[in-house]
């Protein structure tokens, strides 16, 4: 496990179309086949993960910030701060959560979105 300060520039493309609140150039940064899970609710394919994108990322203005980045092994994760209109109420201010994304060809062929607790130990 390597600890990187960059990112795969399909990783990059991705944040930036986020941040740019533009679906297409979201969509274009995901495979055909890809799959996708936020808060535990998956998203197969381009239809079902375009109307996520638009209703929760670019409707709720959402923006993310890498704050750490590990390529384990080719499964990338990447702790992003959140922000946006979405509503906050419960979540930690401010709000951290990894994704963990793999990719092939340049395209994210899942991402997983996990809001992580800190360990008890």
């Amino acid at each position: 496990m390597t600890t990187q300060l960059t990112l795969d520039p399909a990783i990059t493309a991705h944040i930036t179309a986020i941040n740019s609140h533009d679906v297409d150039a979201i969509m274009d940064t995901f495979a055909d086949d890809a799959l996708v899970n936020d808060f535990q609710r998956e998203f197969w394919g381009r239809d079902h993960i375009r109307a996520f994108v638009a209703k929760e990322f670019v409707g709720d203005h959402v923006t993310i910030e890498p704050v750490e980045v590990v390529d384990n092994a080719g499964m990338w994760c990447v702790r992003c701060r959140y922000d946006g209109d979405y509503d906050k109420t419960g979540l930690p201010d401010p709000l951290v959560m990894t994704s963990y994304i793999r990719l092939r060809d340049g395209k994210i062929v899942s991402l997983f979105v996990i809001n992580n607790a800190e360990p008890q130990y």
